[in-house]
C-alpha cells in the first residue's frame, strides 16, 4: 500500500511562487496540493489537460476564462484543458486545494 502524508509530499517550485506539494504523480494522473495565504494567486495559465479542483479548506476563487466565482470548503470544479485558469485567495484565511489533472500533463506531451 503506497501512502503519502502532507508533511512529506516534496515542495514544487513553480512560477505561481505559493505553497505547491506534489502528492501524486504517475502516468495516469497527477495531484498536487495548494495552500494560498489571504492574498495569494496563482498566475493565470493553460494546461494540456482536464483539471479539476477540490477545496479542502476556505474559500477560493476559481477563475477560467471569462467566469469568476468563489467556493466553499467541499466543492470539486471542473476546468476544462486549453483554457486560461487559475485559483486567487481573496478571503481574509487560508485556503488549501487539491488539484488533478488527468492524464498527468508531462505523460501526455509525449503521446
Amino acid at each position: 500500500m503506497n501512502s503519502r502524508h502532507l508533511s512529506e509530499a516534496p515542495f514544487k517550485d513553480t512560477p505561481h511562487k505559493v505553497d505547491v506539494r506534489e502528492m501524486y504523480n504517475l502516468p495516469d494522473a497527477q495531484v498536487m496540493h495548494i495552500t494560498l495565504q489571504p492574498g495569494e494567486a496563482l498566475k493565470p495559465h493553460k494546461t494540456p489537460v482536464d483539471v479539476f479542483f477540490y477545496v479542502l479548506e476556505g474559500k477560493v476563487t476559481v477563475h477560467i476564462g471569462d467566469e469568476k466565482k468563489q467556493f466553499p470548503k467541499d466543492t470539486i470544479v471542473e476546468s476544462p484543458k486549453d483554457i486560461v485558469h487559475y485559483l486567487s485567495n481573496e478571503s481574509d484565511s487560508i485556503t488549501r486545494i487539491l488539484v488533478a489533472k488527468t492524464p498527468n500533463p508531462q505523460t501526455s506531451r509525449a503521446l
